[in-house]
């Protein structure tokens, strides 16, 4: 008896873990602008390759604002990369793994309905980008990206 129960309950289990849908992660939390800022810097940063550009894909939707990557795409496609330097990293070179290691948000600056985001990528050579960020779609996207250097 121990063992036709033992049975129907795997088999009870088995069919439950057929029918019950799993909760699929998000690309990041969504309600938090730093940490789906985060997100973005890692998934942008592991696409970015010599055999394509993530400004290209689709994907980044979910992360930057339809306008920003309609005018970023007629940009490049017009005169390259604005200041000849990647928009998002504000670099034309970087070490992709210690970039992808070394991710640093901080929590963001709310001004009104914007979100402003400070990150530093890398270890060694580091990089301080401002991260500008609205609600849109339920989300948090990109809207603008600058710098943190000076002016010379």
């Amino acid at each position: 008896m121990n063992r036709r129960l033992s049975v129907a309950f795997v088999a009870l289990l088995a069919m439950a873990a057929i029918l019950l849908p799993l909760p699929v992660p998000a690309a990041g939390n969504t309600d938090d602008p730093a940490a789906q800022t985060r997100a973005f810097y890692a998934w942008f940063i592991s696409h970015d390759t010599d055999a394509g550009y993530p400004l290209a894909s689709p994907d980044i939707y979910r992360y930057v604002a339809k306008e920003t990557v309609d005018r970023l795409r007629e940009d490049y496609r017009r005169s390259g990369p604005p200041g000849g330097v990647d928009y998002f990293l504000k670099v034309q070179d970087y070490a992709t793994r210690d970039w992808l290691a070394h991710i640093a948000t901080q929590p963001a600056a709310m001004l009104g309905t914007v979100a402003v985001v400070p990150v530093t990528l890398g270890s060694t050579d580091k990089v301080g980008v401002l991260v500008f960020l609205q609600r849109s779609d339920g989300s948090w996207k990109i809207i603008k990206v600058d710098d943190t250097r000076g002016y010379p």
